[in-house]
């Protein structure tokens, strides 16, 4: 089997894409695989590293400045182009794409040249590239039941969640004393992403002063950009962990009995995979406020909590923390529901349907 993949500018978009490529390893012996990505995001890291074959195109997504936006429509059809061409010569079976304005002119090359197409949507409002290509696809996989009728166009759309939420059961387990935390005592893990949010940051160094000496633990993950900052004049309680990052959260999260977050794509699949009940707090600073959207679907489930960033303190969100540990039959019941929500064979039903489609 011949596949191209492309995914770009986020982890969101890239992590789904590597782990549909590593269930197919796995399924296909004589597999030959060709990412093609942009020059300058993090998959033009992330993806060689893997020994993955990597072709870079210049091309970026639209902003507000004009004349950048005009250059762009150039590059655009420059990269069309070189996609037409690139394809023309590797010959694919099918090309697979996850989101991210790189995956326009791979798809629409795709197309042109009668090769088949899929696409996976990782969040619950439909991005902007993957509205404009979702009519000319093959094969349309949603991470939420609630997408399903937002491709009316797509020849085949089907549930399949995140393959992101497997990784996260596959991987590396973390006990709570390999960071120098008590295994018996519950834990809370606080983060906003690997680079952290200053405006969380400062509105939540009042939550871990409430926390001090409760009979929970606290990990809070400041991100890497801010955490000198943070700690800098304080000392935290012997319950209080403060850490700028942690290389493999999801291992953590596998031993954790609550956490608050972001509501990003892969985050999302993650926790529903895991039954890991959360509050959420979505950034409202992404495209069509999509973390919210996100949030809401697992909390008009009652399987999660959210608190939007404009109502978010100190004093709420201890309160929302306490009120949630302290009532163990509400608890329970987030689980069942993140349980019967999440789907934790995604690569299989992806994969499956991949090659059905090429057959």
């Amino acid at each position: 089997m011949k596949v191209v993949v492309s995914a770009g500018g986020t982890g969101g978009h890239i992590y789904p894409a590597l782990a549909i490529l590593e269930k197919l390893k796995k399924e296909e012996k004589n597999l030959e695989v060709l990412y093609i990505g942009t020059k300058n995001r993090m998959e033009s890291e992330i993806v060689p590293a893997r020994g993955i074959e990597y072709i870079g195109i210049d091309i970026y997504g639209f902003s507000k400045n004009i004349l950048k936006d005009i250059e762009n429509i150039f590059l655009i059809g420059k990269s069309y182009k070189k996609c037409l061409k690139i394809l023309k010569e590797f010959k694919p079976d099918i090309v697979l794409g996850f989101g991210g304005y790189v995956t326009y002119p791979v798809l629409k090359a795709a197309k042109k040249l009668g090769i088949k197409t899929f696409l996976h949507e990782q969040n619950s409002i439909v991005g902007k590239t993957n509205k404009f290509l979702s009519n000319d696809i093959d094969l349309v996989a949603v991470s939420f039941p609630s997408t399903l009728n937002k491709f009316p166009k797509a020849k085949k759309v089907i549930y399949s969640g995140n393959p992101c939420g497997e990784n996260a059961l596959a991987t590396k387990e973390i006990k709570k004393s390999d960071i120098g935390l008590d295994n018996k005592k519950k834990l809370v893990i606080v983060v906003s992403g690997s680079l952290g949010s200053n405006s969380i940051n400062e509105k939540l160094k009042e939550f871990l002063r409430l926390s001090k000496k409760r009979d929970y633990q606290v990990l809070y993950i400041t991100g890497k950009n801010y955490y000198e900052d943070f700690i800098k004049g304080t000392r935290f309680a012997s319950n209080i962990k403060v850490l700028p990052y942690l290389d493999n959260l999801a291992g953590l999260m596998r031993n954790c009995d609550l956490i608050v977050t972001r509501a990003g794509a892969s985050t999302m699949s993650e926790v529903l995979s895991l039954n890991l009940p959360a509050i959420f707090i979505p950034s409202p600073y992404v495209a069509n406020n999509h973390q919210y959207y996100n949030a809401l679907e697992i909390v008009k489930n009652n399987a999660g909590l959210m608190i939007e960033e404009e109502n978010l303190n100190g004093e709420v969100l201890f309160k929302t923390v306490n009120d949630l540990l302290s009532d163990k039959k509400r608890y329970e019941i987030m689980k069942m529901n993140l349980k019967n929500l999440g789907s934790v064979n995604s690569s299989d039903i992806i994969v499956k349907e991949i090659k059905e489609l090429i057959k």
